[in-house]
């Protein structure tokens, strides 16, 4: 039986999933929350197999919570389910590590596919919603964004240098590294010097 948790403020919309999977032995309701703090609570109580979360939520919003799950239970699959359909929202949950994202004017048939698909190890995506953007080529994208000082940064991170050592090799004051580092985790959407040298390692740009 895999088990579902739902971050959904709307009861309607609640007792509508319950109906879907109340009968149903392949799938339990193991937990609802309201806000994002309660929903990463239940997670780490529960350990679902799904999650399926709105994008605002009050205290942590669904970004948020996304990547915060997503790091400490990889394996745990996640649905946006909102009502947002713009590009920008979708990018944001897609960084974040969602494996769907469907509407909630959907039908609850489609959260149930939605469901069944990412649980066979596919994405989902609403019909709703423009999915052409994922056919960018997202390392040139990504690369673009930085500016070339950032990227030569970026290149000394991955070599495993300091901030001070940045400082002396391009003859430069610690602050502006540290500015530059910041700058690109704003960029990149990234938490942390750490993640920012995991994300440098893992790209491997031709700098």
């Amino acid at each position: 039986m895999k088990r579902i948790i739902i971050a959904e403020d709307h009861q309607s919309l609640i007792d509508g999933i319950n109906l879907l999977f109340e009968h149903d032995p392949n799938f339990k309701i193991v937990g609802m929350a309201n806000d994002g703090e309660k929903l990463i609570e239940l997670v780490e109580e529960k350990k679902p197999d799904v999650v399926l979360t709105d994008i605002r939520m009050p205290k942590i919003d669904g970004i948020a919570a996304t990547r915060m799950i997503k790091k400490q239970f990889p394996e745990i699959k996640i649905i946006a389910f909102t009502m947002f359909d713009q590009q920008e929202a979708v990018s944001q949950m897609l960084s974040a590590g969602i494996n769907g994202y469907i509407l909630k004017n959907s039908g609850l048939q489609e959260v149930k596919k939605a469901i069944e698909t990412v649980l066979d190890g596919e994405s989902y995506f609403d019909a709703g919603i423009d999915v052409s953007f994922l056919n960018i080529d997202h390392s040139k994208q990504e690369k673009s964004i930085l500016s070339k000082t950032e990227r030569e940064i970026l290149r000394l991170i991955g070599e495993g240098k300091t901030s001070n050592e940045i400082a002396e090799i391009r003859f430069c004051s610690v602050s502006t590294v540290e500015t530059h580092r910041k700058n690109m985790m704003r960029k990149l959407e990234l938490q942390g010097k750490g993640e920012l040298l995991r994300y440098a390692l893992e790209k491997k740009y031709d700098f």
